[in-house]
């Protein structure tokens, strides 16, 4: 028994100081992490964008976010003006166009692009207030 309590004294004698112990810790690391820190810890505030109902014409999707991109820039080649979204839901890519207040002028957009986007149809989603495009006299 005295040997066992001797032991068992012994035992917990060296775990205690193995547990004690003292010492400074030095951390190097890469300057660029705290830039990254704190560029991760920006608050981005919410898009504030004033949104209306409307509709806008759904021209192309692909997995292939390069096709898309091909068909976005042969849209703008032939209507400058009119705002392009590409938006991602796995696992396609879409290509929707217009920010219309009616169906109308939608339509007008899919009528024109018809011949080269044929699979276009028109959808109603939220969309940005259109731009106000000031008309020049002749």
């Amino acid at each position: 028994m005295r040997k066992t309590l001797q032991i068992l004294i012994a035992v917990l004698s060296i775990s205690s100081l193995s547990l004690a112990q003292q010492g400074d810790i030095q951390v190097k690391k890469d300057a660029r992490i705290n830039a990254l820190v704190a560029k991760q810890s920006e608050v981005i505030p919410p898009d504030t964008k004033t949104k209306i109902k409307g509709y806008r014409v759904q021209l192309y999707f692909d997995a292939d976010r390069g096709t898309i991109n091909n068909a976005r820039s042969r849209f703008i080649a032939q209507y400058p003006r009119v705002d392009t979204y590409v938006e991602y839901n796995a696992p396609n890519y879409y290509l929707k166009v217009g920010d219309f207040r009616t169906r109308l002028e939608a339509e007008k957009i899919k009528a024109a692009m018809t011949a080269e986007f044929p699979t276009s149809f028109v959808i109603e989603e939220d969309i940005n207030l259109p731009r106000l495009v000031k008309e020049e006299d002749d």
